[in-house]
């Protein structure tokens, strides 16, 4: 007669002995399981399968992301924190702005020995970050998932739309983007850098995409941030760009956007007042540079057109340092 463990009398025992359905071989073992039973099982048409190395799954459906994310933190072992665009996800980053097909990305203490494989990537750090916790899940801080995540990507539109998102809705400086950077690895950094770095010295973050827009139109603009003033000297206003030879002035304007939300009284009278001078003012969002940049760039053309029928308004600038 073939002896049976425990989990045979007591079936409720692999449960118990589970998290969402996922459990490690030697747990499984502990019951009186022999480890040829365990892969039996897994085989293909079994009732069960293996996710990971010794990470087993006790139905053969479909795994969930949350069975996914339990089988990665178990073979990673104590102390794994995921990060990349599972981490951002959860930290409430939009998962349309996060590449598809990167699999798992899990940090590990340095010491530990422990390979990437399957869909799970374990990179071993000298820098594990303290965990954040949510729903039971470690989570890397939003800023490191956010550097973890760009600097293995090559494409810059991808890298761009994910600092983005993390900077309009994770709340993220990218001048706290930017140290995270130098404090890791510098493998994959450079499109993240130099994107970063041109940031820190624009007044939002849209003004990037709009400025790779505006070079797409006939006449581009021809000064970023510069203070105009009338005929008298009085402050008019500085636009995100000015066509100087005809007065076109563009803003791109959002209140959730910037980092500091700007008083809508004062947008109002910064409109009056380019109005008075006789400027032409194309007002954008943020999101329609993202959304529908055709659009905006058709907005932009025809006011450049309004613009350049008319004689030039009277007024001058200074460029900002």
């Amino acid at each position: 007669m073939t002896k049976r463990g425990r989990w045979a009398q007591h079936p409720e025992l692999l449960q118990e002995r589970s998290r969402n359905g996922v459990v490690r071989a030697s747990d499984l073992e502990s019951l009186e399981m022999s480890s040829r039973t365990i892969y039996t099982r897994c085989l293909p048409g079994g009732p069960w399968q293996r996710l990971l190395p010794g990470i087993i799954l006790l139905h053969s459906n479909e795994p969930t992301a949350e069975q996914l994310v339990t089988a990665g933190l178990l073979h990673g072992g104590a102390d794994a924190v995921v990060t990349g665009t599972e981490a951002c996800v959860r930290h409430g980053l939009r998962p349309a702005a996060m590449p598809s097909e990167m699999g798992l990305h899990l940090l590990i203490p340095h010491e530990r020995k422990v390979r990437s494989t399957g869909f799970a990537t374990m990179e071993r750090t000298t820098r594990l970050p303290p965990s954040i916790v949510r729903d039971g899940v470690p989570l890397a801080p939003l800023i490191r998932a956010t550097t973890d995540t760009v600097r293995r990507l090559g494409n810059a539109e991808q890298v761009e739309a994910i600092l983005i998102e993390a900077v309009q809705k994770g709340g993220c400086h990218p001048k706290a983007l930017l140290r995270e950077l130098d404090h890791g690895t510098q493998r994959g950094t450079a499109v993240p850098r130099r994107l970063l770095t041109s940031w820190v010295d624009l007044r939002s973050m849209a003004e990037s995409r709009a400025k790779m827009l505006s070079q797409r139109m006939p006449s581009p603009p021809s000064h970023w941030n510069a203070a105009i003033y009338d005929r008298e000297g009085h402050y008019i206003g500085r636009p995100d760009a000015l066509w100087e030879d005809v007065g076109l002035v563009w803003e791109v304007d959002s209140f959730d956007f910037h980092f500091r939300k700007s008083d809508y009284a004062r947008t109002l009278a910064r409109n009056t007042r380019y109005a008075a001078a006789g400027l032409v003012i194309v007002q954008t969002l943020p999101s329609q540079l993202r959304d529908d940049p055709d659009r905006v760039l058709a907005d932009l053309t025809s006011a450049h057109r309004v613009a350049a029928a008319r004689p030039r308004p009277d007024f001058h600038l200074t460029t900002a340092a």
